[in-house]
């Protein structure tokens, strides 16, 4: 785990996206709804200057080689099954589930701060109890879900995933040609995935308990239906983000800083050049952190990484009273809800509850990851 310690802090208390008229960017924001890999163009060193962010050298502690590039999947013996269900099971519960209790709320919003995406209108929806995880799944929890099925990621089967090019070691960035089109901040690099998040020469050894990354949609209904869940609907997802708040921007109200404290793992400073890591990150950071961000107690439902929900994407809604809409017949995308750790107001202010993204089902990158959702709670977890 790379933390940026920074020696002052200013505390400006300011509260965020109260208005429409406030400025909010592009529409485009960091380009993670673009990263398809048949949208790519011919890499310009020139394309933007970025400043280098946490794997410089392989010296920086999440930026060293693999220790153990393959789980130990060989020894078949029942003690080593036993004691490997066993770890499982430990690594399953250390996320618990949330209760969310049913009931009505205001999906969408009436005051869109990126109308092309389809974030309005502001609709009576009902949502039936359900649970949640209580964190974004994990480096480890997706581990055990290798160790014990040899599961492989698109991204592997792919044999790249897109990367922030500030994220990137100078002898990775030196093999590469191509870049996103509309993004060209976004690269796709030849080995990366869930175990090697900025490359081959990266690991996830120092970050087992931060969100995994580089998992697809499908990636995600995979290891949801292996823990016994499912990923929730996008009306779930926004009703367990808002918790009972009626059209404010963030799970806990409209402060971006409340009680001139960082709650959430977004871009602070000139996006896509420079994060400053005031809140004490410039990548991902663990599911723990930062304060329970709402009266249900969830971490990091906004903020940190992208989490998949099982919906289609569509821009244009019903303004009409739903009860547990399941969202709409089958498109191209995906829906992604939560922002991520290079959110920022300026450029990408979708890490809001009512804001939303889309990805192909296979697509991957080093800012979307997953939550898990269930009707009821998993037997492991009595």
């Amino acid at each position: 785990m790379t933390k940026v310690i920074v020696a002052f802090i200013f505390l400006c208390g300011i509260l965020s996206g109260v208005s429409l008229e406030d400025s909010v960017g592009s529409e485009e924001g960091c380009g993670c709804n673009k990263l398809n890999r048949n949208n790519l163009k011919e890499r310009s060193t020139g394309d933007i200057d970025l400043e280098k962010g946490s794997c410089q050298s392989k010296e920086d502690d999440h930026c060293q080689l693999p220790k153990n590039d393959k789980m130990d999947t060989q020894d078949d013996s029942s003690k080593k099954a036993d004691h490997d269900r066993a770890l499982t099971l430990s690594v399953l519960r250390s996320n618990p589930m949330v209760k969310i209790p049913g009931g009505t709320f205001f999906m969408g919003t009436d005051k869109p701060f990126i109308p092309a995406d389809g974030e309005s209108p502001l609709r009576e929806t009902l949502i039936d109890t359900f649970y949640l995880d209580k964190m974004e799944t994990s480096n480890a929890e997706f581990a055990r879900f290798v160790a014990e099925t040899n599961y492989t990621t698109e991204a592997e089967t792919f044999g790249d995933s897109f990367v922030f090019e500030s994220l990137i070691s100078e002898e990775t960035l030196a093999g590469i040609d191509q870049a996103v089109a509309a993004a060209p901040w976004w690269l796709p690099v030849k080995g990366a995935d869930w175990r090697h998040p900025e490359g081959p020469d990266s690991d996830i050894i120092p970050r087992m308990n931060h969100p995994v990354v580089h998992v697809s949609w499908n990636d995600a209904k995979a290891f949801c239906e292996w823990a016994g869940k499912r990923l929730a609907t996008e009306a779930e997802w926004e009703y367990a983000c808002k918790a009972g708040k009626k059209d404010k921007l963030y799970p806990w109200g409209n402060k971006l800083m409340p009680q001139d404290e960082h709650w959430m793992n977004v871009w602070q400073g000139d996006f896509p050049k420079t994060d400053t890591g005031d809140d004490g990150y410039i990548n991902t950071s663990p599911v723990d952190e930062y304060p329970e961000q709402n009266s249900f107690g969830l971490k990091n439902i906004v903020g940190n990484a992208w989490e998949w929900t099982a919906d289609w994407w569509v821009t244009v809604h019903s303004n009409e009273y739903s009860e547990n809409p399941k969202g709409p017949e089958p498109t191209n995308d995906k829906v992604k809800k939560g922002g991520s750790y290079m959110c920022h107001k300026s450029y990408c202010y979708r890490h809001r509850c009512a804001a939303r993204s889309q990805n192909t089902p296979d697509s991957s990158s080093g800012n979307v990851g997953m939550r898990c959702a269930s009707d009821t709670p998993p037997d492991y977890y009595n």
